[in-house]
Formats: structure tokens, C-alpha cells, sequence
């Protein structure tokens, strides 16, 4: 039946919709009533019209669309015990389906509170500036062309073009740039940034659901109301279980012309807990997913997702972090490590760039003394200069640092740091991506599992080795263009696998299209979230690892449910067309074995609580 509420947040008597809770009281009086003798038959015809009026309407609705269904199947059982006087009967089967209904209800309800809870983290409001007024207003009222300031910290509400103020933003969710990017008037920006250093004031140009960001929680929305391939077969299952008690009733009454025996084998037979356990055993694992940090957008993908045996990586983006770290150090002749790295490290500790947060790290890790800079001055695109103990340094590029040498025989992914002491070259840190700390976790978790795993990259055969042995992936491709990463998934799905692939860049996206699943890194880009089926959107490769367990883990409710329904099916109309299973113990079976199946599925629904549910 149609959902009778939808909601986040309440309690349980604020779920339930209390006219249905109403109509189903009045039937259970009625039957009690009339049970005991104490009032005549209107009273039940009274409770039998009040009851079966959404019976009907939803029945009638199948009828026209000439399907069959739980409703049609309750409602030929309600009409039949009523014909040959089982009153009772019929008013007990109807309230067990009313109550069934409730059950099914708020399962469902607490399924979409656990998906709709998620989306709390994105910004609910944002300062816009009207002339010298700034306000505070909901996201959801900002329009193209406003001022939004968004101050250090903040996250970018907005797609939009800075307006006025400078500032670094890390945008590596969004565009999958691993470092942060320079923003002053006349920048491109993205929801979902992070602006670090200074205040700025963007102008909207796309907002809400239109945003960068918005688009990936449009298509979770969709994922609520997606039919995956498993539930098309609970529907045709369903249909076919109902056919089966029709028929079962018809030869029932060939062979003992027993109605009541007749009303009890189509009273026993239903489908009830296929079709409302199959759609909340996916609502559930999609909610489960999305509070370990993963969006999958549509059931179809949840249920593909459960079979997969390998999962290929990308390695920049992906099994990499994106957050630079300190990879190498050329000293000049004359100085040391220690003179290098303490100098540098002193020079950018007033700094809050990202590469400059990283040569402390570097340096406190070596035990390195710093001193506290006498002035500092940041240039945008340049670098930092510092007195440090009468010396002036200089950290930066090669426009500040005019005599760094062209090649210092680093990686290409690397990120250089020219060092000068007093107007003279001193030295270059090299700076790059390192490894996620979760990457070899969760690649061995994926082990556990049975699955295979193949990394993918366009880097050098050397750097790609290092990579693959240091998180424990046995088989790589390196070197490889986008076409070529496309033609490793067709040769990997001609041998009969079922891959999952996980990338993050543009030159990924074709791959992801192509692959029985695409995963996208919530860092990657756009293009690349969008040609993807499920979204890591924490970047947490454990929590692919978790996606998977829980896509595996609905699998099995569901065939259990299917297994389950159709043993209890069978086994209860052959009790009934013997005569041992009365109507109203046909209809106990009936429900309880639907309500059953619906707590089987429930158990997927994550503890609506704050913080992330681990499944």
C-alpha cells in the first residue's frame, strides 16, 4: 500500500498516521464484538467497511492496471469468509492487514530518516551581502547574483565567481585538485570547497540542487525511490505466489467442496513478506550505506554491487590522499638538512598553507628547533619571506626564489619548495600526495571477502609498483591513458568478472561508466561523481569495504524472505486444504509471517543517532 507517513525525527506516536490507527481500533472492537455475541451483524459490516476501504482502493488500482497483489489476494479472502458468514474471520484478517500495514509503515518511515539524517551536514544557512547590510538566510533562499562572504573555515556554499577578497580554498572534493588553489576576484568556485585562509565574497551563479554539490543529494533523493532489478523479481514472485493460492483454493473446493478449507488456503497464501521486505531491505542498506560515508544512488546498483568478485582501483586521488607530505630534500652545497628544514619550517609557521603545514609536520618530525619569525609577508602565487633570527628566508616558487635550478630529477607529481637564505639558494622540498592511511586496510579487508582487487594508473611503472606493494594490491596496469584504463575494465568483464571501479579524476569517468559499478572518491570530480553509481563521499576506502558487507548482507534477507515466504506459503495451504488450518489460524500465519520477513529487512535500518553508523 501507499506509505502512510514520511518524516525525521519524531517519536513513534508521531509516526503513525492516526486515522489509520483509528480505522484499524475500530475494526479489532468490531471483531471482538462480534465474537463474543453481543451485537448483531451490522456491527461488522460496519467494521468490515470502515476496514476495507483502503483494501479496496488499492486493490482496485491493481485491477485496473491488471496486476495482482497482496491487496487484491487479502481482499478475495476478506469477501469470501464474509459470504459464508465467517464474520469474524473477516474482520481478523482485516486488522491483522491494517496492523501489518502500520508495522510495514514505520519501518519504511525510520529507513528514510536514516538516509534523510545524512544530509545534515551540508550548510543550512549563509551571510549574504545587500550593500553594507550582511544577513544571515537559509541556502535554500539564495538566488543567482547574490553576494555570499564566506569566511576562513567556511565551506562554499554556491557555485559563483569571487567577487572581492583573496584567499586559498581546497576544492579537491569537488575537482579532484589534490592541492589547495589560489582564489582572488575573478576566480571560479565550487560548492562544497573549503575556503582556509581569508575572507572572500562570491557571487551566486549556481545554487541548491543546480550546485556542484547539490547535484550529488539529488541523486541520493532518487535512490529512495529507485526499483532495483531484485525487487522487479519480488513482483513477479509475489504475483506468482498469489496465483498459487487461487489455484491451490480452487482445487481445495474441486476436491473437498469445504468452503471454509477453501477460504483458509487463500487466507494462508500471500506474498506480503516479499513485497514490503524486499523495498525495505534496499531503503535500509542504502541508508546503512550512506551513514558509513557512501551515496549509492539507485537499488539497481546496491543489488549489482552484491555480486561483484573484483574491484579495480585508480591510484592518484584514490589510493592516495591528496594531502601533500614531504617526499625529498636537495640541499645546495654547504647546508644540511637540519639548517634547511628549520629554517623553512620557521619561515611558514605563521603560514596556514597547506604545503607549509607540511614542512612543519616534516620538521617536528625530525626534531628540527624553529624560531618564531621577527615579520612575515604572504604573496599570493609566490610564497612566504621571513626574518628568522636576522636572516631573511624566502619559501616558494621560482619567482621568489630566482635561483632555484630548472630539474632536481623529482617526481612529476611532485610539488617543489625553493628555499633561500639571505638572497642565496639554499635548497628544494619536494612535497606530494601520500598514501590514505586506510588504502591498505581496507584493500585487505577487501581480501577477506573474496574479492580480487587490480590498480589502474596513468603514473610510471616504477611509482606504480611502489604504490601497489606498499598497500598490498598484487596486479597493476601503469602508464595507461583513459582510453586504455577503458580498454583493461572490457578485457577484465570479457573474462567474466563483475567489476567495481573506483576512481576519482576526469580521465576516470569513461571507466566508471563502463564498469558493472562505478565508485567515486567524494573528493573526485564532478564528472567523475557523476558517471559513478555509488559515491564514497568521506574518500574513506573502508568504507567501500563496508558498502559491499551490506550490499552482500541485503542480498541475503532478501533470497531469505523469498525462501522463507514461499516454504511457509506451501507448507500453509496444504494444512489448510486438509482442514487443520482454520481461517482465522490461516490468517495468524498469514501475518505473522509477514510481519516476520518486515523485521528481517528492518535490521539493516541504522540507530538513528549522531555520528557515523559502522556497519
Amino acid at each position: 500500500m501507499t506509505p502512510l507517513t514520511t518524516g525525521s525525527g519524531r517519536s513513534l506516536w508521531a509516526r503513525v498516521d492516526r486515522t489509520y490507527l483509528l480505522r484499524t481500533l475500530v475494526v479489532a472492537f468490531c471483531a471482538a464484538l462480534t465474537m463474543s455475541g453481543l451485537t448483531s451483524s451490522w456491527v461488522a459490516g460496519l467494521g468490515l467497511g470502515i476496514g476495507c476501504w483502503p483494501i479496496l482502493t488499492e486493490a482496485w488500482e491493481d485491477i485496473r492496471n491488471l496486476r495482482m497483489s497482496m491487496e487484491l489476494s487479502m481482499l478475495i479472502a476478506i469477501v469470501a469468509a464474509a459470504a459464508i458468514g465467517e464474520l469474524v474471520t473477516s474482520l481478523v484478517i482485516t486488522t491483522f492487514v491494517l496492523a501489518a500495514e502500520i508495522l510495514e509503515d514505520l519501518s519504511m518511515d525510520r529507513g528514510r530518516d536514516a538516509l534523510t539524517d545524512l544530509m545534515s551536514f551540508l550548510p543550512d544557512s549563509v551571510q549574504v551581502r545587500d550593500g553594507d547590510t550582511v544577513t544571515t538566510v537559509p541556502l535554500d533562499q539564495v538566488t543567482p547574483g547574490q553576494l555570499v562572504v564566506v569566511l576562513p573555515g567556511g565551506r562554499i556554499p554556491v557555485d559563483g565567481t569571487v567577487v572581492t577578497g583573496r584567499s586559498t580554498v581546497d576544492q579537491s572534493r569537488i575537482t579532484g585538485e589534490s592541492l589547495p588553489v589560489e582564489i582572488d576576484a575573478g576566480s571560479e568556485v565550487h560548492s562544497g570547497s573549503i575556503n582556509q585562509s581569508g575572507a572572500v565574497e562570491i557571487r551566486a551563479e549556481s545554487v541548491g540542487a543546480e550546485s556542484s554539490f547539490g547535484r550529488i543529494i539529488e541523486a541520493v533523493r532518487k535512490a529512495q525511490e529507485s526499483e532495483p532489478p531484485v525487487q522487479r523479481l519480488a513482483d513477479r514472485l509475489a504475483a506468482w505466489l498469489v496465483y498459487l493460492a487461487i489455484g491451490g483454493a480452487a482445487l481445495t473446493f474441486l476436491l473437498t467442496h469445504d468452503l471454509t478449507a477453501t477460504i483458509s488456503v487463500v487466507v494462508v497464501a500471500g506474498a506480503c513478506g516479499i513485497a514490503a521486505g524486499t523495498p525495505l531491505a534496499v531503503l535500509a542498506a542504502i541508508a546503512r550505506t550512506a551513514r558509513s560515508g557512501a551515496f549509492v544512488k539507485d537499488g539497481a546498483h546496491l543489488e549489482m554491487l552484491s555480486s561483484v568478485d573484483t574491484v579495480v582501483f585508480d591510484k592518484t586521488g584514490t589510493i592516495t590522499t591528496g594531502t601533500p607530505t614531504v617526499v625529498g630534500v636537495h640541499m645546495a652545497e654547504g647546508r644540511s638538512l637540519p639548517e634547511l628544514l628549520g629554517y623553512a619550517a620557521s619561515a611558514e609557521s605563521w603560514s596556514e598553507h597547506p604545503l607549509g603545514q607540511a614542512i612543519l609536520t616534516r620538521a617536528r618530525d625530525e626534531g628540527i628547533p624553529m624560531a618564531h619569525p621577527e615579520d612575515f609577508d604572504y604573496a599570493p602565487g609566490r610564497g612566504v619571506t621571513a626574518l628568522v633570527g636576522g636572516h631573511r628566508i624566502a619559501a616558494g616558487n621560482r619567482l621568489l626564489v630566482p635561483g632555484a635550478p630548472d630539474a632536481l630529477g623529482e617526481q612529476e607529481s611532485a610539488s617543489a619548495v625553493h628555499v633561500s637564505i639571505d638572497g642565496a639558494y639554499a635548497g628544494t622540498i619536494l612535497l606530494a600526495d601520500e598514501i590514505r592511511k586506510t588504502s591498505r586496510e581496507a584493500i585487505a579487508e577487501l581480501g577477506r571477502r573474496g574479492l580480487r582487487t587490480l590498480m589502474i594508473t596513468g603514473d610510471g611503472e616504477a611509482t606504480a609498483r611502489t604504490v601497489a606493494s606498499e598497500v598490498g594490491i598484487g596486479d597493476f596496469r601503469a602508464g595507461l591513458l583513459p582510453d586504455e584504463k577503458l580498454a583493461v575494465i572490457d578485457a577484465e568483464r570479457s573474462k567474466g568478472h563483475r567489476l567495481a571501479m573506483v576512481g576519482d579524476g576526469v580521465n576516470d569517468a569513461p571507466a566508471l561508466a563502463r564498469a558493472d559499478v562505478g565508485i567515486a572518491m567524494g573528493s573526485g570530480t564532478e564528472i567523475a561523481r557523476e558517471s559513478a553509481d555509488v559515491v564514497l563521499i568521506s574518500s574513506d576506502l573502508n568504507d567501500l569495504a563496508r558498502t559491499i558487507h551490506v550490499a552482500r548482507r541485503a542480498r541475503r534477507i532478501v533470497l531469505f524472505n523469498f525462501a522463507g515466504t514461499v516454504v511457509i506459503d506451501c507448507l500453509g495451504m496444504v494444512l489448510a486444504a486438509l482442514g487443520l488450518l482454520g481461517p482465522v489460524l490461516a490468517a495468524l500465519v498469514h501475518v505473522g509471517s509477514e510481519t516476520a520477513f518486515i523485521l528481517n529487512s528492518a535490521r539493516l535500518i541504522p540507530a538513528l543517532r549522531n555520528g557515523r553508523n559502522r556497519a
